[in-house]
């Protein structure tokens, strides 16, 4: 049988950290399955993920590719939040929705949904972010990855779901908006011409007759 995308995708850490060169777990697994991806691009996923989509794909194991970065332990991003001037960038680039916050607020890292993506520190403008090692999860016998238990990799998988789900809406609703400004603008334009046709029409009528 062949293997689904969902399958490929299981083999995946969901830590949505981009390294592969995709802008996340899933699009990945298309691109392998598409034949546009090699199956050794997941730096967080390290030799498991490799030797388990071998094995999934019936072809031949390799070492990670140097090239999209090497195998590490998992970090976590911790927000200092005296030097945080809460101006929403982290949240922005993080694909799990694991930092709470609002503008010229205070931001915070959830722990336990952050994937060590480290995708919340570049567009950081004070640099209040760090990166912390974490101890590895406890998952049980036979798990596909210590730094990342099923409860993590699966909540991972779910909220980044939930917010490409949430940003097309969003994305949906502004185009919306955008299209009934303009009808407005449209029609407040088409009434001015009216307005405007019709004051010229009333002063020639009012103009006297030339003989």
């Amino acid at each position: 049988m062949k293997a689904t995308i969902d399958d490929i995708d299981a083999w995946l850490p969901q830590t949505q950290c981009t390294q592969c060169g995709y802008p996340r777990c899933k699009a990945y697994a298309w691109a392998i399955a598409d034949g546009r991806a090699d199956i050794n691009q997941c730096p967080p996923g390290g030799k498991e993920t490799i030797n388990g989509l071998a094995l999934l794909l019936s072809t031949i194991g390799k070492p990670l590719n140097p090239q999209y970065g090497r195998h590490k332990p998992r970090i976590l991003a911790v927000i200092d939040e005296e030097r945080c001037i809460g101006c929403t960038l982290c949240i922005q680039a993080c694909p799990v929705d694991a930092i709470i916050g609002g503008p010229r607020a205070m931001h915070t890292v959830i722990a336990n949904d952050c994937t060590g993506c480290e995708l919340c520190v570049p567009p950081c403008p004070v640099d209040c972010i760090d990166l912390q090692q974490t101890p590895s999860a406890e998952p049980g016998p036979r798990w596909r990855w210590p730094e990342y238990s099923p409860e993590q990799t699966q909540r991972a998988s779910r909220q980044t779901q939930s917010r490409i789900t949430r940003l097309r809406k969003y994305d949906r609703d502004k185009s919306l908006r955008k299209k009934h400004l303009e009808l407005r603008r449209a029609d407040s334009s088409l009434r001015m011409r009216e307005e405007i046709e019709a004051a010229v029409a009333r002063s020639r009528s009012r103009r006297p007759a030339v003989s």
